[in-house]
């Protein structure tokens, strides 16, 4: 079992060991990522949030668009395995699936690739998020950020508006919005 774990450990480093140190035609990206906030007006108050979770994405278009609008289109996928929402009466855990993740890689200008994002998915609970409402929820999201490349890996820093929302399945649907700072470390890299 140790061995068998020590050469995935090994698969997944080797992967890294293909990294470029920015967003490529035909490239992949894979990151770690955490991030956390609190709500700001529009739904339910007084609530805070982190998460956690893993990141992997296809860059599928050549750079394109005018001027400083100029870049490449990237598809992610984000498994959370850790999504813990802290509200009065109790704190939620929970995990969810983001299987929308459009992303707009700017070109990069130096060791900086500015980026935007849209992104949508799910997140289950051993609680009502908010309270009295139900325990299955939709996430939506927006964010605003920067990788900060490296020779061998990149960081990435950014503002993330999310909307929480069971859509309808309660009876109740007060929604949670909150604003997020996520931090992530990650590679881009070529499976040429």
């Amino acid at each position: 079992m140790k061995k068998a774990l020590f050469g995935a450990v090994l698969l997944f480093c080797a992967s890294f060991a293909l990294a470029q140190a920015k967003p490529e035609d035909g490239g992949h990206e894979i990151q770690f990522w955490t991030g956390g906030g609190y709500t700001v007006p529009g739904g339910t108050s007084s609530i805070g949030v982190w998460n956690a979770g893993l990141r992997y994405g296809w860059i599928l278009t050549r750079p394109h668009g005018p001027g400083f609008l100029k870049g490449r289109f990237e598809y992610a996928l984000d498994a959370v395995p850790a999504f813990v929402v802290f509200q009065p009466g109790n704190t939620a855990f929970g995990a969810g699936f983001n299987p929308l993740n459009l992303k707009w890689n700017f070109a990069t200008r130096g060791r900086f690739a500015p980026y935007f994002e849209l992104s949508g998915g799910t997140l289950f609970t051993n609680h009502d998020v908010p309270n009295n409402t139900n325990n299955i929820n939709f996430t939506s999201a927006a964010a605003l950020g920067t990788h900060i490349l490296g020779e061998s890996r990149n960081w990435s820093v950014e503002v993330r508006y999310m909307h929480i929302s069971n859509a309808g399945l309660g009876d109740l649907n007060p929604g949670v919005n909150t604003v997020q700072v996520r931090l992530g470390i990650g590679k881009f890299f070529s499976k040429k």
